[in-house]
């Protein structure tokens, strides 16, 4: 749990600094975002995608490979 939110933290800064996530690079999460992630926000889902890549990663069996891929690259798997 610790090792989770650490990582969702890190994915947390590394957004802030200086735009370093393009957001066409996370696109092919935003559906298992949209089903895994908390909706209370719906109308951004992007920045929900930000905010859940901890949950995608504990998830990452029932994602598509396009977002694990995603993961991998942002340090979540």
């Amino acid at each position: 749990m610790l090792k989770s939110l650490l990582a969702a933290s890190l994915l947390g800064a590394i957004t802030t600094a200086a735009g370093a996530v393009d957001v066409k690079d996370l696109a092919p999460c935003k559906p298992a975002a949209q089903r895994y992630c908390d909706r209370s926000d719906t109308s951004a889902s992007i920045t929900n995608l930000l905010k859940c890549g901890a949950t995608l990663a504990s998830v990452s069996s029932r994602v598509g490979e396009s977002c694990r891929a995603v993961l991998r690259r942002y340090g979540q798997l």
